[in-house]
């Protein structure tokens, strides 16, 4: 069940949460890690922002739904969350996937890899 921790503007998700409100529809993945941890693998269908990039790149997000941003721990991830809170986006949109891709790809999760969405 997602968690809001106090001060939070976004919920806190398992990867078993992120993957349940991916198969509900309604859901973007957000990775937000390095291009070379990109291609190493990552959530399939995912859209890739690096968090340098979040700020100036907000319009590429959907306008509507959930977005579950992903990095490797959780903690850029986070980051990102902050930074589109304060663009204006509702926290009710907003979710931290905790743990990182690596950990998605391990449990063998949809995965793509190199630029294959």
């Amino acid at each position: 069940m997602p968690r809001q921790q106090p001060g939070e503007p976004y919920y806190r998700v398992s990867l078993e949460e992120a993957k349940q409100l991916l198969e509900q529809g309604g859901a973007t993945v957000v990775d937000v890690r390095r291009p070379d941890e990109y291609a190493a693998g990552h959530v399939k269908k995912a859209l890739f922002i690096p968090v340098d990039e979040i700020l100036m790149r907000m319009d590429e997000l959907p306008e509507k739904g959930k977005l579950l941003f992903i990095c490797a721990a959780g903690v850029r991830s986070g980051l990102a969350c902050e930074m589109a809170a304060a663009m204006g986006v509702p926290s009710d949109r907003l979710y931290n996937i905790e743990a990182g891709t690596p950990s998605w790809i391990e449990k063998r999760y949809p995965t793509s890899f190199g630029n294959d969405p």
